[in-house]
């Protein structure tokens, strides 16, 4: 009789061991987003998941407490039963049985479980386990004391916080899935952008104004409306005298409500009274505060100047909700020039292509913190203005300049080191 209640004693011991165990591995894989979500509908169990995992530390001690409870008890138990039935020989036989039905049942087939739907299993026992953190505080408290001390003296401190940031572990979420296929590239580009406007400024994204096209407020009206009408922008800005001396923004809209106005008569049109006034931005201003002062003030146009009020270039609300949704062309838009792949693998560039739209594009990882541009890159890393011709080697990459004009790189010849995908065969 006794031998029968010792073997269920061991069994619920077992099933305790269990317990412990795939609570933690649940508990631990769970997603906080998920529970947030489910706690802000009404479910008190994510609630008290949430609570658990702001203790992260506290849970697994008590957890971890239990669970070594129940295998050194069930242990225990089982070698003395079998001592008492085969002698010392019990002891081989407790160690190689235990050993066996611990591993299997009490920590692979629960934390398989576990793994396999963490936020039900979590949802479920969270409520036994709020419990178990309770009355186990006290000596988890004192082992964490013990150990903040040993490790002190190791010159170590347990306190210490070496995580990764929340927009970090999101972007390597987002990175990994991408590489198991569940997402694509399009969509990981999507959601880096939206991380990245944090960490850009107007400079990074804005037309240089060696590409802007103006519009000069001294030519004839006859002149200034063609150009207008030929031009694949809504916007230009409007200059007098010298091109960095803009003094106003044309919209197309504006300029036919005034022909409408005048019943086609140019003669009639005062251009400066149909020009709206301009605004001005610094270059240094974060991509996240630009894009709120769009909002704000209903503007999709604003001129960059730097800290010495020079004209560096414009930028447009679609310049920045391009860099979180990728290129968006309409049937006025020329598509992304500079950029033309070799069939022998390598790929044409012209100097002034981004190297954001470069790395999106290519699906290359190019830094930029250092430049805006694949020329000014080259010229970062090179500590020189190159000549036509020569070639360097960085960021597993392969540089030659194949033109220059005075001390401007405008075109060059890349060729990665280690082969890639094509970004559409990746997308």
């Amino acid at each position: 009789m006794w031998l029968w209640a010792f073997i269920a004693i061991i069994v619920v011991l077992v099933l305790v061991s269990a317990f412990f165990s795939g609570s933690e591995t649940a508990l631990t894989a769970s997603s906080r987003a998920r529970m947030h979500q489910l706690q802000k509908s009404g479910d008190e169990r994510a609630g008290i998941v949430e609570q658990l995992l702001n203790s992260k530390e506290r849970l697994i001690g008590a957890l971890l407490l239990g669970n070594n409870l129940a295998n050194i008890l069930s242990s225990a138990l089982a070698t003395s039963v079998l001592i008492q039935i085969f002698g010392q020989t019990g002891v081989v036989y407790a160690t190689i049985g235990m050993t066996a039905l611990l591993l299997v049942f009490a920590e692979v087939l629960p934390k398989t479980w576990a793994i396999t739907v963490p936020d039900r299993f979590s949802l479920a026992v969270a409520p036994i386990v709020r419990w178990v953190v309770l009355i186990f505080s006290p000596v988890v408290r004192t082992v964490e004391w013990i150990v903040a001390i040993v490790l002190r003296a190791c010159g170590l401190n347990a306190q210490a916080n070496s995580l990764i940031s929340a927009e970090d572990e999101l972007r390597g979420a987002v990175d990994l899935l991408h590489m198991q296929g569940s997402v694509l590239k399009g969509q990981r580009d999507m959601l880096g952008g939206l991380l990245d406007l944090s960490e850009l400024d107007v400079s990074d994204v804005m037309v240089h104004r060696t590409a802007m096209q103006g519009v000069n407020a001294d030519e004839p009206i006859d002149k200034i409306v063609d150009i207008a009408l030929s031009s694949p922008y809504t916007r230009l800005p409007l200059w007098r005298d010298e091109a960095d001396n803009i003094v106003g923004i044309l919209h197309g809209k504006d300029l036919l409500r005034a022909l409408r106005h005048t019943r086609g008569d140019f003669s009639k049109i005062d251009i400066d009274s149909v020009a709206s006034p301009p605004w001005f931005v610094l270059d240094s201003t974060p991509l996240r505060v630009q894009l709120s002062e769009f909002l704000r003030r209903k503007s999709h146009f604003a001129l960059v100047v730097d800290e010495y009020g020079e004209v560096m270039g414009l930028v447009t609300l679609e310049d920045i909700i391009e860099e979180i949704v990728g290129n968006i062309s309409d049937e006025h838009d020329v598509a992304m020039q500079g950029v033309r792949p070799q069939l022998d693998g390598t790929i044409l560039v012209d100097g002034s292509v981004p190297i954001r739209d470069l790395n999106r594009a290519l699906d290359w990882s190019l830094p930029d913190e250092e430049a805006t541009t694949i020329a000014g890159l080259v010229i970062h890393e090179a500590h020189t203005i190159p000549e036509a011709g020569q070639e360097f080697t960085f960021h597993n990459y392969r540089f030659k300049v194949l033109r220059k004009s005075r001390n401007r790189i405008t075109q060059l010849r890349v060729s990665p080191l280690v082969a890639t995908l094509p970004a559409a065969a990746k997308a």
